[in-house]
Protein backbone atom coordinates (compact mmCIF):
# COMPACT_ATOMS: atom_id res chain seq x y z
CA UNK A 1 0.00 0.00 0.00
CA UNK A 2 1.31 3.36 -0.82
CA UNK A 3 0.63 6.50 0.67
CA UNK A 4 0.92 10.30 -0.69
CA UNK A 5 3.59 10.75 0.91
CA UNK A 6 6.42 9.22 -0.48
CA UNK A 7 8.91 9.46 2.73
CA UNK A 8 6.33 7.59 5.00
CA UNK A 9 6.31 4.68 2.66
CA UNK A 10 10.10 4.82 2.50
CA UNK A 11 10.02 4.62 6.11
CA UNK A 12 7.52 1.83 6.23
CA UNK A 13 9.27 -0.39 3.50
CA UNK A 14 12.21 -0.58 5.92
CA UNK A 15 11.28 -0.01 9.26
CA UNK A 16 11.69 -3.82 10.24
CA UNK A 17 15.08 -3.70 9.41
CA UNK A 18 15.86 -0.27 10.77
CA UNK A 19 15.15 -1.67 14.21
CA UNK A 20 17.23 -4.38 13.49
CA UNK A 21 19.90 -2.46 12.23
CA UNK A 22 19.54 -0.31 15.65
CA UNK A 23 18.93 -3.24 17.99
CA UNK A 24 22.60 -4.47 16.59
CA UNK A 25 24.36 -1.00 17.99
CA UNK A 26 22.45 -0.34 20.99
CA UNK A 27 21.32 -3.87 22.20
CA UNK A 28 17.81 -2.59 23.22
CA UNK A 29 14.89 -3.18 21.28
CA UNK A 30 13.08 -0.68 23.17
CA UNK A 31 16.02 1.59 22.55
CA UNK A 32 16.50 1.08 18.82
CA UNK A 33 12.12 1.60 18.23
CA UNK A 34 12.99 5.16 19.87
CA UNK A 35 16.16 5.49 17.80
CA UNK A 36 14.02 4.43 14.59
CA UNK A 37 11.30 6.58 15.26
CA UNK A 38 13.38 9.68 16.04
CA UNK A 39 15.58 8.80 12.40
CA UNK A 40 12.28 8.73 10.72
CA UNK A 41 11.29 12.24 11.58
CA UNK A 42 14.81 13.92 11.36
CA UNK A 43 14.29 11.90 7.90
CA UNK A 44 10.91 13.32 7.16
CA UNK A 45 11.81 16.70 8.43
CA UNK A 46 14.87 17.13 5.90
CA UNK A 47 13.15 15.70 3.14
CA UNK A 48 11.23 18.68 2.67
CA UNK A 49 14.47 20.68 2.26
CA UNK A 50 15.33 22.24 -1.09
CA UNK A 51 17.63 19.70 -2.39
CA UNK A 52 16.41 16.60 -3.30
CA UNK A 53 18.39 13.41 -1.41
CA UNK A 54 20.37 11.44 -3.81
CA UNK A 55 20.43 8.55 -1.73
CA UNK A 56 17.32 8.08 0.33
CA UNK A 57 17.59 4.69 2.14
CA UNK A 58 21.45 5.46 2.60
CA UNK A 59 20.55 8.50 4.39
CA UNK A 60 17.84 7.16 6.60
CA UNK A 61 20.35 4.38 7.20
CA UNK A 62 22.84 7.18 8.31
CA UNK A 63 20.16 8.92 10.09
CA UNK A 64 19.62 5.73 12.82
CA UNK A 65 23.36 4.98 12.93
CA UNK A 66 24.42 8.14 14.00
CA UNK A 67 21.42 8.31 16.49
CA UNK A 68 22.28 4.60 17.65
CA UNK A 69 25.75 5.60 18.07
CA UNK A 70 24.90 8.59 20.32
CA UNK A 71 21.94 6.97 22.46
CA UNK A 72 24.96 4.23 23.16
CA UNK A 73 27.31 7.16 24.00
CA UNK A 74 24.82 8.80 26.24
CA UNK A 75 24.60 5.49 27.93
CA UNK A 76 28.29 4.77 28.58
CA UNK A 77 28.98 7.98 29.61
CA UNK A 78 25.96 7.74 32.41
CA UNK A 79 27.52 4.96 33.38
CA UNK A 80 31.32 6.37 34.03
CA UNK A 81 30.23 9.11 35.51
CA UNK A 82 28.76 7.19 38.30
CA UNK A 83 24.89 7.61 37.24
CA UNK A 84 22.71 4.44 37.67
CA UNK A 85 22.96 2.41 34.92
CA UNK A 86 19.39 0.40 35.54
CA UNK A 87 15.95 1.55 35.96
CA UNK A 88 15.82 -0.24 38.92
CA UNK A 89 18.36 2.00 40.55
CA UNK A 90 16.89 5.02 39.17
CA UNK A 91 13.50 4.04 40.99
CA UNK A 92 15.27 4.18 44.71
CA UNK A 93 16.58 7.45 44.46
CA UNK A 94 14.45 10.05 45.78
CA UNK A 95 13.31 13.06 44.06
CA UNK A 96 13.40 16.21 45.07
CA UNK A 97 10.32 18.67 45.45
CA UNK A 98 11.61 20.80 42.80
CA UNK A 99 11.41 17.71 40.50
CA UNK A 100 8.04 16.32 41.91
CA UNK A 101 6.53 19.47 41.12
CA UNK A 102 8.28 19.87 37.38
CA UNK A 103 7.37 16.17 36.25
CA UNK A 104 3.71 16.38 37.89
CA UNK A 105 3.54 19.90 35.50
CA UNK A 106 4.68 17.83 32.53
CA UNK A 107 2.97 15.41 33.16
CA UNK A 108 -0.43 17.46 33.33
CA UNK A 109 0.50 19.13 30.28
CA UNK A 110 1.21 16.04 28.30
CA UNK A 111 -2.71 14.20 29.45
CA UNK A 112 -3.62 17.99 28.18
CA UNK A 113 -2.13 17.70 24.70
CA UNK A 114 -3.10 13.89 24.77
CA UNK A 115 -7.12 15.26 25.57
CA UNK A 116 -6.95 17.55 22.94
CA UNK A 117 -6.25 15.18 20.06
CA UNK A 118 -9.01 13.41 18.47
CA UNK A 119 -10.44 10.04 19.66
CA UNK A 120 -8.67 7.66 17.38
CA UNK A 121 -5.43 9.76 17.07
CA UNK A 122 -5.00 9.51 20.94
CA UNK A 123 -6.17 5.57 20.93
CA UNK A 124 -3.34 4.56 17.95
CA UNK A 125 -1.17 6.96 20.40
CA UNK A 126 -1.92 4.75 23.48
CA UNK A 127 -2.10 1.16 21.56
CA UNK A 128 1.39 1.61 20.46
CA UNK A 129 3.43 3.82 22.64
CA UNK A 130 2.47 2.95 25.56
CA UNK A 131 0.77 -0.36 25.66
CA UNK A 132 3.25 -1.44 22.96
CA UNK A 133 0.81 -2.80 20.22
CA UNK A 134 2.43 -3.34 16.77
CA UNK A 135 1.46 -0.35 14.19
CA UNK A 136 -0.97 -3.53 12.47
CA UNK A 137 -2.94 -4.22 15.44
CA UNK A 138 -3.40 -0.33 16.17
CA UNK A 139 -4.44 -0.43 12.10
CA UNK A 140 -6.72 -3.78 12.58
CA UNK A 141 -8.51 -2.22 15.73
CA UNK A 142 -8.89 1.63 14.31
CA UNK A 143 -10.06 -0.15 10.95
CA UNK A 144 -7.67 1.90 8.94
CA UNK A 145 -4.58 1.10 6.82
CA UNK A 146 -1.23 1.09 8.37
CA UNK A 147 0.17 3.96 7.10
CA UNK A 148 -2.77 6.02 8.34
CA UNK A 149 -2.18 4.28 11.99
CA UNK A 150 1.33 5.71 11.87
CA UNK A 151 0.48 9.11 10.12
CA UNK A 152 -2.02 8.96 13.67
CA UNK A 153 0.75 8.05 15.72
CA UNK A 154 3.59 10.76 14.07
CA UNK A 155 0.75 13.46 14.74
CA UNK A 156 0.36 12.77 18.07
CA UNK A 157 3.90 12.69 19.35
CA UNK A 158 4.53 16.05 17.33
CA UNK A 159 1.57 17.22 18.50
CA UNK A 160 2.74 16.41 21.96
CA UNK A 161 6.41 17.30 21.61
CA UNK A 162 5.11 20.71 20.29
CA UNK A 163 3.47 21.52 23.79
CA UNK A 164 6.01 20.11 26.06
CA UNK A 165 8.11 22.58 23.93
CA UNK A 166 6.19 25.28 24.72
CA UNK A 167 6.27 24.50 28.14
CA UNK A 168 10.36 25.09 28.21
CA UNK A 169 10.26 28.45 26.76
Amino acid sequence: MTSADPTLDLYLEHRGSLVNYANGIVRDRAGAEDVVQEAYLRFSAANGDVRPIANPVSYLYRIVRNLALDWVSRSSNAVSAGEPAALEEVAHEAPTAEDVLYYRDELRLLADALAELPQRTRIAFNMYRLEGHTLQQVADRLGVSVVRAHQLVKDAILHVARRLDDMDN
